[in-house]
């Protein structure tokens, strides 16, 4: 479930229940148990098993039935009539997923026992709780990462992340409101605890939901330190913040009341440092379009396209890479290493997929490994899985690259494992683990007298039918068998008089008749009960071999986790191996050198013109202008994109590239009108230029597109102006500016780290051409009219327009000239002081006119 596809809401706490209905007498027994169950988990829909169907009643079956567009039907009894609601149990999985999606918790009440094993009424109780932060169950998981987040404060933020479906739990504590939101944005998860102090703010809830479509919960944040200690044993020593702590303690708690009480594979919590990693906040995440596309049509995101990796686990791994590029540069080698040598060696590429394509995602896996809830098709899975890995370590060790022989030497092929698997259990095992057929012949003695047992009654029964054809003369005669009378003898209305009178009559049928015999009851007896001790048998013996397994969950995540670093650099090699990637370098000092460079995602969907990019200190400012749709805005794009990548440790789209290791990345590009908020396209722009000034440093890459076109053309001109100035004295940052105010190109003049760039278009008979390729020097003109042409406006509009234009193109020329004639015409030497005053003040007022219109 992704964090787009859950509505906003608010959780509302469900209240203990009085079951709705009409009557005066006590509750039915059923409608009793039902009743102590719901007011057990009072903020969860209970679906409650009677048979082949989950139940609801009274207002939770028309909770219930509103959620799922159901039926709604009424529970009868001699003194009592409720609403009911129910779906079946082999649907359950798609309504679950969509009752989640609705914001509501789901607890599952199973039958624990069998009707023949009730004394009376069967027993149930609840075998799981789910929301969207804590699904456990593979049929309800996405292939991403599945995150439930918890939230206090106190000196800022304490923030936290646990992963119940993998045991990946961390944290991190932040001191402003943007940056948690851009740890939120980065990470993504379905389901938000908040701490008291920010659940009960109205404002605080409102604004959060306005930016995250999460559903919010309420935890328990008090006495952090007890969880730690109920869990671990141990407080970790690097949860130094109280906040940190009492974040990390909720997410844990709210996880273990949804698992029973179980995380073994939840072994330790890990503390980051945003700051160890280039910083990518939530705008300009969005504005590159790493995760998602801002179409709504088409997923045209960065991920989407690398996403060429094999196994979950890889896939995860990618958005964990693009989620904190490095700074490292001993780091980013590294890993550039290895993508150069899968990039050279493609037949070594091509096995290592072929056979990684074929895992199973061991990392989840792992957690229901350690967990005791893992069945016996992923048992075989995994087996399968493992039986590849000594192929992958032989494919690894050929290498000479070190990263891929440190990688072969991670690998343990856990051969034990895959063995004892592979004794135990039959190669295609049933969905359910308790109906038999689990276990291979000659693995447990008594099992395999057991299965004699019945295949022997089996047989019995078979010869039976021949027997008695032959005995009676009936040659119809047939043994059959249902659920409801069992072993059967069936006979056609020609031969009822042949019927022996030890047949006794069970059911009549149109034409035929059915009975049974003693002999047939018993050995139908002794049948069913080896068949039952055989299916518990199996049960015992697999229930057995998890707990041997079990102990090994660490070791399976483990080479869960090599397989995942080697998915997704082999994903990045052949992706810059399909789409011709150069291997970036990097420079010590502040240069940028990118030679034909592309974006990455626009050139995979349209036909793309390379251009070039040369920055350093003594040219860090670039004011590029050129006429709408001519490419600006993505030439911007690319250039943060290169960055991004290099710094993952993948291949670039460009011939060539060397790059500064950036600390940083920020964007403003595109106007976005937050009107649920009350704030204008031009607020929403100033806030977030202010983060950028107020942030980065000289090792940051600043994007800026149309800055000031939310407001009058002076106001806006004046602030690109200043703007320029000020990111070229006191930012420092490598910037690019894309503006339609050709009036700034005049800076570059008295500032030497700027330069002027622009698209280059050109008019033709056709119209505009735009061809797309940037070069030095400013823009001849904005092109307006013409791209306006393009757009299809009406002709008659367009004449309209450009004979406005050239009027007041005129009369600004007219302007300019009267102001000047005025200025020259008077002799300043006979002016006083207050008439000199008076002059400036209305040639200034004239100017004002000029620059306005």
């Amino acid at each position: 479930m992704g964090l787009a596809s859950i509505k906003k809401f608010d959780h509302v706490m469900m209240q203990p229940m009085s079951l709705k209905g009409e009557g005066k007498g006590p509750l039915p027994p059923l409608l009793e148990q039902y009743v102590a169950l719901r007011d057990a988990y009072p903020d969860y829909l209970v679906l409650f098993q009677v048979g082949d169907f989950y139940e609801c009643f009274g207002e939770d079956a028309e909770r219930l039935a509103k959620a799922l567009g159901l039926v709604l039907t009424h529970k009868n009894s001699r003194d009592f009539t409720t609403p009911m609601a129910g779906l079946p149990i082999r649907s359950a999985d798609a309504n679950i997923e969509r009752l989640l999606k609705q914001g509501i918790r789901v607890a599952i009440a199973d039958q624990t026992e069998s009707s023949l094993e009730a004394d009376k009424l069967v027993k149930r109780d609840i075998t799981q709780l789910i929301t969207p932060g804590t699904v456990s169950d593979e049929r309800l998981l996405r292939a991403d990462a599945n995150y439930i987040a918890a939230v206090a404060t106190g000196d800022g933020y304490g923030l936290a992340f646990l992963d119940v479906s993998t045991g990946e739990f961390r944290g991190t504590h932040v001191y402003s409101r943007s940056s948690l939101y851009d740890e939120l944005q980065r990470y993504r998860p379905v389901e938000v605890l908040l701490a008291p102090e920010l659940y009960n703010q109205e404002d605080f809830r409102q604004h959060f939901n306005q930016r995250f479509a999460v559903m919010l919960s309420q935890g328990r944040f008090d006495k952090p330190e007890d969880i730690f200690q109920q869990h671990f044993g141990f407080i970790p020593s690097d949860i130094r913040h109280e906040a940190l702590l009492r974040a990390a303690a909720a997410s844990l708690s709210y996880a273990l009341e949804t698992q029973r009480g179980k995380l073994p594979h939840v072994k330790s919590f890990l503390r980051y440092d945003p700051g160890a990693y280039m910083h990518i906040g939530n705008i300009a995440l969005k504005s590159l379009e790493v995760f998602d596309s801002q179409s709504s049509e088409h997923d045209r995101s960065l991920f989407k396209l690398l996403n060429e990796t094999r196994t979950a686990p890889g896939r995860r791994l990618l958005k964990a890479w693009l989620r904190h590029p490095l700074l490292d540069e001993k780091l980013i080698q590294k890993r550039l290493d290895a993508v150069e040598c899968l990039f050279q060696d493609s037949q070594l590429r091509n096995e290592l997929r072929k056979a990684l394509y074929k895992i199973q995602d061991l990392e989840r896996l792992s957690a229901r490994l350690a967990m005791g809830t893992v069945g016996a098709r992923e048992l075989i899975a995994l087996a399968r899985s493992l039986s590849l890995l000594p192929e992958i370590k032989i494919l690894l060790a050929s290498s000479r690259q070190d990263i891929l022989q440190n990688l072969a030497e991670r690998l343990n092929p856990l051969q034990g494992i895959q063995e004892h698997i592979d004794t135990a259990l039959l190669p295609d095992p049933p969905i359910k683990i308790t109906e038999g057929g689990l276990v291979k012949e000659g693995f447990d003695p008594e099992l395999d007298e057991l299965r004699e047992a019945a295949e022997g009654g089996r047989n019995w029964i078979a010869e039976l039918e021949a027997r008695e054809r032959e005995k009676s003369g009936i040659n119809s005669l047939k043994v059959g068998y249902n659920q409801v009378f069992g072993y059967y003898f069936e006979v056609t209305r020609p031969y009822y008089h042949l019927v022996p009178e030890d047949y006794r009559a069970i059911q009549t049928l149109k034409d035929r008749q059915r009975y049974t015999r003693s002999d047939l009851r018993d050995k139908e007896k002794a049948i069913l009960e080896a068949e039952d001790r055989s299916k518990k048998r199996e049960y015992l013996l697999f229930d057995g071999l998890r707990a041997e397994l079990s102990p090994f969950a660490e070791e399976v995540r483990d080479v869960s986790a090599v397989l995942a670093e080697l998915d997704v650099l082999a994903s990045l090699a052949d992706i810059a191996s399909k789409r011709q990637y150069c291997r970036p370098e990097f420079s010590q000092e502040m240069q940028l050198d990118i030679t034909s460079g592309r974006h990455p995602v626009v050139e995979a969907y349209h036909d793309f013109i390379p251009n070039d990019l040369n920055m350093s200190d003594r040219a860090r400012l670039i004011i590029l202008t050129g006429p709408n749709m001519s490419g600006k805005s993505t030439y911007l794009r690319q250039t943060a994109l290169i960055a991004l990548l290099a710094q993952i440790g993948s291949f670039v789209p460009a011939e060539k590239a060397i790059l500064p290791i950036f600390e940083r990345i920020y964007t403003r590009i595109g106007a976005n009108d937050d009107i649920a908020g009350g704030r204008s396209t031009f607020m929403v722009e100033m806030d977030e230029l202010a983060q950028i000034l107020q942030h980065a440093s000289r090792r940051s890459l600043i994007l800026l597109d149309e800055i000031g076109r939310g407001t009058s053309t002076y106001d806006g001109l004046s602030l690109a102006w200043s703007l320029c100035e000020y990111l070229h004295d006191k930012v420092g940052a490598f910037s690019l500016f894309a503006t339609h105010y050709f009036e700034v190109t005049a800076l570059v003049r008295d500032f030497p780290a700027m330069r002027n760039y622009h698209v280059a278009a050109k008019e033709e008979a056709g119209g505009l051409t735009f061809y797309h390729q940037v070069l030095a020097g400013p823009a001849s003109k904005s092109y307006g009219l013409e791209v306006a042409k393009l757009a299809g406006l009406p002709a008659e509009l367009l004449e309209k327009a450009k004979s406005v234009m050239v009027r007041l193109e005129a009369q600004r020329e007219s302007k300019a000239e009267s102001v000047l004639e005025e200025l020259l015409s008077q002799d300043l030497n006979r002016l006083s002081p207050l008439e000199a005053l008076s002059l400036l003040h209305r040639l200034q007022a004239n100017l004002y006119q000029l620059s306005s219109s």
